[in-house]
């Protein structure tokens, strides 16, 4: 079914055309057909006619009703992108998902803000919203501004945060909650600040949710998106703001037993009773949980789940210890540019290789977090640094380098390198990241012969001598002296 949208319209219209399965919006400055079940993608914002959305529409749509709504960040703009991760929870859950293609992280908070606000409004006038179920959400940097708009725009009712922790605790106040559901990998970094996250949440009575899988930095599975929704309809239904569904609550009920169980089986006790408590904390106020709470108490007295938690506990607090070793010696190398100091960070990238590989799989996890802590860390310390007026390149020249370190396929610090080093004339140390480049598996020999301030250099026998060892050819003949 198509939609075509102008605006504004009056109400004897909109029934009449729902008559003929469509309605209509009137508008000056476009005529935009939205069809359900597609991503619908331009749509131009109200008073702003250079912002532009994205829409999806679930195939239950229709205007008769109100829905509930996810305005999804993204921090590049990539609206429909954006959406499209969210779409098949979407369509299961009967949300509608829009998200804007002008939020920047290069904006500021507050321009980022009036961005959402001219969004949200445009939609609003657009199709019926249920206003006590609008959210925001996201991916890692989209996740964590989405976590601060519900601080700047009241209407914003929860956020479904995907591997980010809330950007700035600071800024929560008990007398503006909001219902935040995380979902985070073991494996990913931010696993251990959403730990914490929760925490402070439910410090401030938060309404909150943390739901954990396997896996890395990585988009979680429609499944854990499609519940995360649930448990902000479950949330509405609890405070009597929506009617009780009954089959609605049954049916999410059930799945999660499913999924609870199969952990259980998988030998995977943290897992099954993390995912039970959230399980009690989701139901509790629209049926009995005794059988819930009976069985979580049965589950932390198994010697399975009593052995994985001591194991658990232990790692996190090693890991505390490294994070703080990283955190102190990285801002001490960048004070003093110490480049002496690259051997060690190379036999710490050692030492997490070896966590990688152990047979306990919580050292393991353990590695793989460290890993995307520390890449994480250099990455925020290059923004300092190239935030600093003038930039200071000597120390993103070290961070560059150190990136090489802890990721070999870090293609652009490599380039950075080059650039830097062909700019100060240190040709050993540009001809060295240089090989160092094509040995990783790097291809692009347009970009590597318009790379910034190598002019001079890519002429030079040695040069074209290294290119054409790992590309074939060169752009310039090597002549043998």
């Amino acid at each position: 079914m198509d939609f075509l949208i102008k605006e504004p319209i009056t109400q004897m219209k909109k029934y009449v055309l729902l008559l003929f399965l469509s309605f209509s919006l009137y508008s000056t400055a476009q005529q935009i057909t939205l069809k359900k079940g597609a991503i619908i993608d331009g749509i131009i914002t109200k008073d702003s006619v250079s912002e532009t959305f994205a829409v999806y529409l679930p195939k239950a749509f229709e205007m008769s009703k109100e829905w509930p709504v996810l305005f999804i960040y993204d921090t590049k703009g990539r609206g429909k992108r954006a959406i499209s991760m969210f779409k098949e929870a979407a369509e299961e859950q009967g949300y509608i998902l829009a998200a804007s293609n002008n939020i920047q992280d290069s904006l500021s908070l507050s321009k980022n803000v009036l961005i959402s606000s001219r969004m949200f409004n445009t939609l609003f006038s657009m199709v019926p919203i249920r206003r006590n179920q609008v959210y925001t959400g996201g991916y890692k940097e989209g996740a964590r501004l989405a976590s601060l708009i519900p601080t700047f725009i009241k209407q914003v009712k929860g956020v479904i945060s995907c591997g980010s922790a809330v950007a700035n605790s600071e800024v929560l106040s008990s007398k503006n909650p909001f219902h935040f559901v995380g979902i985070v990998g073991v494996e990913d970094y931010n696993y251990t600040a959403m730990l914490n996250t929760e925490k402070v949440l439910n410090r401030l009575k938060f309404p909150n949710h943390l739901l954990i899988f396997e896996g890395g930095q990585d988009w979680p599975k429609s499944s854990q998106i499609s519940r995360a929704m649930q448990l902000l309809t479950l949330g509405v239904m609890a405070k009597g703001e929506l009617p009780k569904d009954e089959a609605f609550i049954e049916k999410g009920y059930k799945q999660s037993l499913g999924e609870i169980s199969r952990l259980v089986t998988e030998n995977k006790p943290l897992l099954a009773n993390k995912l039970l408590q959230e399980m009690i904390e989701g139901y509790r106020l629209l049926k009995n949980v005794d059988s819930l709470k009976l069985s979580g108490k049965t589950l932390r007295k198994t010697r399975q789940f009593k052995n994985a938690n001591r194991a658990l506990n232990q790692v996190f607090f090693k890991e505390t210890f490294i994070k703080e070793d990283y955190v102190y010696y990285l801002e001490e190398d960048i004070v003093t540019y110490n480049y002496n100091n690259l051997g060690w960070w190379k036999y710490q990238m050692e030492k997490l290789e070896e966590y990688e590989k152990a047979i306990n799989k919580y050292e393991k996890q353990m590695g793989r977090r460290l890993k995307g802590f520390i890449n994480a860390l250099i990455a925020d310390n290059i923004d300092i640094a190239k935030s600093q007026e003038p930039a200071d390149e000597e120390a993103m020249n070290f961070l560059w380098m150190l990136s090489t370190i802890t990721d070999v396929s870090a293609y652009q610090s490599y380039l950075n390198i080059i650039s830097y080093n062909a700019k100060i004339e240190d040709y050993g140390t540009a001809l060295f990241y240089l090989e160092e480049l094509l040995k990783n598996g790097y291809t692009d020999k347009a970009e590597l012969y318009s790379l910034e301030h190598t002019a001079l250099f890519r002429i030079m026998p040695q040069f074209n001598k290294v290119v054409a060892k790992y590309l074939k050819d060169s752009r310039y003949d090597v002549i043998e002296q």
